[in-house]
């Protein structure tokens, strides 16, 4: 069972004060009822008793309401006894059972579930002892006692729905801190997605800019120190090589176009992959290496974005053969295994390299694998080339 909760400083209040108000009332009622008949002596008595009764139920139940045990047992065994025996100096007079009712909704409050009940049915039977040590007939105790428990009933559902209210009101609050958590922790989440967004993004774009715009440089590079080469010796040759670096500067400038209208630029989105990765071959040939593009299994189509990785890992491997590698000849093979993968393998017979990490170009095409789920592998050494196989899901 839930455990009640605290009542709140205002409610609390609100509660004392109608306490103190309770019995206020029934004694004052009770002195302007039966004032004759008690006297002097008894109408002090019963004020001091009253005073003491008040301040207990005012200062005691609020230090007894947070602690547990022995503590609430023991306000209970103060104030019962107390209320009965101002019932039993005034006779029963006036309005003195309102007295116990402020007890009952104590009850609820210290001993919630069935320990409220048992307080409730010793206010009952209290109340019936009383007035039968005053001298009243069995009847009348009959009378009393149904009378007040009519009281207690009344109050102990009274105070029932008022804890239960204030339940609710806690589990609302408690709710509503809840979502103000969740909201704040969304809100976080949402910044950090953003951000995280953002840097995969320009890790996206700086990955175009090398594999297009430096593949497009490095080929125009090689075709102008060609035509400057031969300028004086084969002007024929020179004029084929500088209409071979502005074909290709316009392609690149096209290239460059498509990433900034769509930050994604796709050249294999007009042309199946082979026949794009054979225009590579083509250029680097034209660079004057032999290249050679070899196709197995049945070509297939396959996602944008595997086409485009896999048409960046053979540009890049054939970039880094003009630009590092000083080899004389490139082998690029396309396979289109029948287990869902595609493999693509690019090698040189270069002057290779010590270290298998690579620079930047590498580093992105290991980004881009990783995205789809592939697997790289870099072989070279010093002296010996270098062997770039890339598998991914298609």
């Amino acid at each position: 069972m839930m455990a009640r909760s605290q009542p709140n400083r205002r409610t609390s209040h609100s509660g004392d004060w109608a306490f103190v108000l309770t019995v206020g009332a029934a004694l004052l009622s009770t002195f302007l009822a039966s004032a004759d008949e008690l006297g002097w002596p008894r109408m002090a008595a019963l004020t001091a008793m009253g005073v003491v009764y008040t301040i207990i139920g005012y200062a005691g139940f609020g230090y007894a309401h947070p602690r547990a045990g022995m503590v609430r047992v023991l306000y209970v065994a103060v104030q019962l006894p107390l209320a009965m025996a101002m019932i039993y100096v005034g006779q029963a007079g006036g309005f003195l059972i309102l007295l116990i009712l402020p007890l009952v909704s104590h009850g609820q409050t210290l001993f919630p579930g069935r320990g409220a009940a048992v307080v409730a049915v010793l206010i009952v039977l209290a109340s019936a002892l009383t007035v039968r040590l005053l001298g009243a007939s069995w009847e009348s105790v009959a009378t009393t006692s149904l009378t007040v428990a009519a009281g207690v009933v009344f109050v102990y559902a009274f105070t029932q729905t008022a804890l239960r209210e204030r339940e609710a009101r806690a589990e609302v609050e408690r709710l509503a801190a809840d979502l103000r958590a969740a909201n704040d922790q969304l809100r976080e989440y949402a910044t950090q997605v953003e951000e995280l967004a953002i840097t995969q993004e320009r890790n996206r774009v700086a990955r175009e800019i090398h594999d297009s715009l430096g593949h497009y440089l490095t080929v125009v590079n090689v075709q102008l120190e060609a035509a400057q080469a031969v300028m004086g010796a084969d002007p024929e040759r020179a004029r084929a090589a500088l209409s071979k670096a502005q074909s290709l500067a316009q392609e690149g400038l096209k290239d460059i176009r498509r990433s900034v209208a769509a930050l994604r630029a796709a050249p294999t989105e007009d042309r199946p992959l082979p026949e794009a990765v054979r225009l590579l071959v083509d250029e680097c040939r034209a660079a004057g290496i032999v290249a050679q593009l070899t196709l197995t299994g049945a070509p297939r189509v396959l996602p944008p974005q595997t086409e485009l990785t896999l048409y960046r890992v053979a540009q890049e491997a054939l970039t880094n053969v003009r630009k590092h590698a000083h080899a004389s000849r490139a082998d690029i093979t396309l396979d289109y295994g029948a287990n869902g993968t595609v493999r693509l393998f690019a090698q040189d017979n270069g002057v290779g390299s010590s270290a298998s990490e690579g620079g930047f170009g590498l580093l992105g095409l290991h980004e881009r694998v990783q995205l789809l789920g592939g697997q790289v592998r870099v072989i070279t050494a010093s002296g010996e080339g270098f062997k770039l196989e890339v598998e991914v899901p298609g």
